[in-house]
């Protein structure tokens, strides 16, 4: 559905949720960045970047989220990885195996936010079609298109401080994203966790967090 020019002088209609103020946000960011900074780097128009990233067409900063600890590794870090096969003590064990050295440069950080904040509903088709579209929006991988697409959403929608949609890796949980233009003052930036994905401790804890979903990051070396 992505292809077709979408409609002119009509006005969108999105339909909104409220992220009550006090939720814990959840995020797998680089170590550049502290748990409630924002990315100030527009990505190109039609290369790299990714699914709502901004562009220089509509350049403000921009951060992922999700509600629980889990989907916010999986929408990183489980992106195109394969299943395959490990030794375990009972024979050999299907998982989709993270290289240490991709994963190692992460951290998973929980974050609060301090008043409530509203957000465009793309987790169910009504949600989708007020925007006009459907579920191409957050399964595509045609990412140039997705990000014309949430420029569009935001020229629309003035009073949209982000967008929520289901995760495509982890469903049916939710993922998210705050326009920092809009939505720039609504975390607390103390970290309510800090788990290292360079550290023993913070691996252990990613590991078992990953476990359910068949996934690990390897051991430093191997």
């Amino acid at each position: 559905m992505g292809g077709y020019v979408p409609p002119q002088g009509a006005p969108m209609e999105p339909l909104f949720t409220g992220l009550p103020s006090g939720s814990l946000l959840w995020r797998c960011h680089v170590d550049q960045y502290a748990v409630g900074e924002f990315n100030p780097v527009p990505a190109h128009e039609f290369f790299k970047g990714s699914r709502f990233d901004s562009t220089e067409k509509d350049p403000y900063p921009y951060l992922y989220a999700a509600l629980d600890p889990v989907t916010a590794l999986a929408e990183v870090l489980l992106r195109s990885v394969e299943y395959g096969t490990r030794p375990g003590g009972g024979g050999p064990v299907i998982v989709r195996q993270i290289p240490w050295a991709q994963a190692s440069r992460y951290v998973l950080s929980a974050v609060r936010t301090v008043e409530e904040v509203r957000l465009v509903d793309l987790t169910t088709a009504e949600g989708l079609a007020a925007v006009w579209q459907d579920d191409w929006l957050v399964t595509s991988m045609d990412y140039a298109q997705t990000r014309y697409w949430v420029r569009l959403i935001r020229e629309h929608s003035p009073s949209a401080q982000g967008l929520c949609w289901g995760s495509k890796r982890c469903l049916p949980r939710r993922a998210l994203q705050l326009f920092g233009d809009r939505a720039g003052g609504v975390l607390d930036p103390r970290p309510q966790e800090c788990h290292r994905l360079d550290s023993a401790a913070g691996l252990r804890e990613v590991n078992r967090l990953l476990a359910p979903l068949h996934a690990v990051v390897s051991e430093p070396g191997d």
